[in-house]
C-alpha cells in the first residue's frame, strides 16, 4: 500500500449544521426501561439503522417483540422515509396479528413522530 500511496479510509465525514423544523410532540416513556415482559405481543420496540453497501446506503427498520426478542417485522429501503417505518410495523402486525393493544416503543426520531 505504501508503494502505491494507498491509504485506508477511517470513519466517515460528519456533517455539522443547523437542522430546523417543527418541534416533535414527545410521548411519555411508558415502558421506562422495563424490558422484561410476561406475555407476547404486548410491547414491541423499533429502531432504524443504516448499512453502507457498494451501491450506497440501505436503511433497515426493525420491530422486535420484547417477550421473545424475535424480529416480528422489518423493512429495508434505499431511502429513509416514514414509509420505511410504516412497512416494518405493518409487517409485524401481519405476522403476529395481535388480539390486544400493543405498546410500540421507539426513540421518537422524526420518522416515528411524523416530521421528516
Amino acid at each position: 500500500m505504501r508503494l502505491e500511496d494507498i491509504q485506508a479510509q477511517v470513519g466517515y465525514k460528519k456533517h455539522t449544521g443547523h437542522f430546523s423544523g417543527k418541534p416533535a410532540v414527545v410521548a411519555d416513556n411508558v415502558l421506562d426501561r422495563q424490558f422484561t415482559v410476561a406475555t407476547p405481543n404486548r410491547y414491541w420496540v423499533t429502531d432504524i439503522t443504516y448499512i453502507r453497501t457498494h451501491e450506497g446506503w440501505l436503511y433497515l427498520a426493525v420491530v422486535l417483540d420484547l417477550y421473545s426478542r424475535a424480529v416480528v417485522g422489518w423493512s429495508m429501503s434505499s431511502r429513509i422515509e416514514s414509509e420505511l417505518v410504516t412497512q416494518a410495523l405493518l409487517a409485524a402486525v401481519w405476522r403476529r396479528k395481535p388480539k390486544k393493544q400493543v405498546l410500540i416503543h421507539s426513540d421518537q426520531s422524526s420518522l416515528f413522530t411524523g416530521y421528516e
